[in-house]
């Protein structure tokens, strides 16, 4: 069994000290560092663009893993592959022609992954689970950090790993809100891959501490 992953997100650190923030998690048991692109239209918040991400990108030595919560993300695949992601992941509520946004994604070059808000069920992946490199679920509504998780994540994290374990597909499932121990934990042992984990570990007195705890849960 692969051991999971950890993605602190950028997000949560402090904006006026951002290389400080890239080179604790570059010094961490981080395994790839979580963005967030928010454009105030798709979720109600605006967070930063690309030239904060290829001022991160230069400095960072873990894989970029970015989340676009923005409506036509399917127009901006060359500038995220650009600034050397890893792990492209777009909205299948922002989406109208999902499967061509993957394939588009996979044929620059990167991991392709679909994201789920809290209100939208697994089961419309049926068709394209075998496309996908990952599946991210969000366990808070999108937009803000620091909000409380979602319980009813576990059932549909339960859910999306039936129906991965089913299809024989090699697709991570990654997590992304409101994530403490206890959660991540419990997370864990339902069969999540990769956590994203933001005001937990940059709120922390000693955030490394905090990402070791983290990467170190489960044998």
């Amino acid at each position: 069994m692969m051991k999971h992953k950890i993605a602190p997100s950028l997000l949560a650190a402090n904006f006026l000290a951002l290389g400080d923030a890239v080179e604790m998690i570059n010094k961490s048991d981080a395994d790839w560092m979580h963005l967030d692109v928010m454009d105030g239209v798709f979720v109600p918040n605006i967070s930063f663009g690309f030239p904060v991400i290829e001022a991160v990108a230069r400095v960072c030595k873990k894989p970029l893993d970015v989340h676009l919560m923005i409506v036509e993300p399917q127009k901006f695949i060359s500038q995220v592959r650009d600034c050397g992601t890893y792990m492209m992941s777009v909205h299948y509520e922002a989406c109208l022609h999902l499967h061509s946004t993957i394939q588009s994604i996979k044929k620059a070059g990167m991991k392709a992954g679909v994201v789920l808000n809290p209100h939208t069920p697994v089961e419309v992946l049926e068709d394209i689970l075998c496309d996908l490199d990952m599946v991210l679920l969000m366990s808070v509504n999108p937009g803000f950090g620091g909000q409380a998780f979602i319980p009813q994540t576990l059932n549909k994290l339960s859910r999306l790993r039936a129906m991965i374990d089913r299809k024989q597909a090699a697709t991570l499932i990654e997590i992304d809100g409101g994530i403490n121990l206890q959660v991540a934990k419990d997370l864990l042992l339902h069969g999540a891959d990769v956590l994203v984990v933001g005001s937990f570990v940059f709120g922390a007195a000693e955030p490394s501490k905090i990402i070791r705890e983290l990467k170190n849960l489960l044998p």
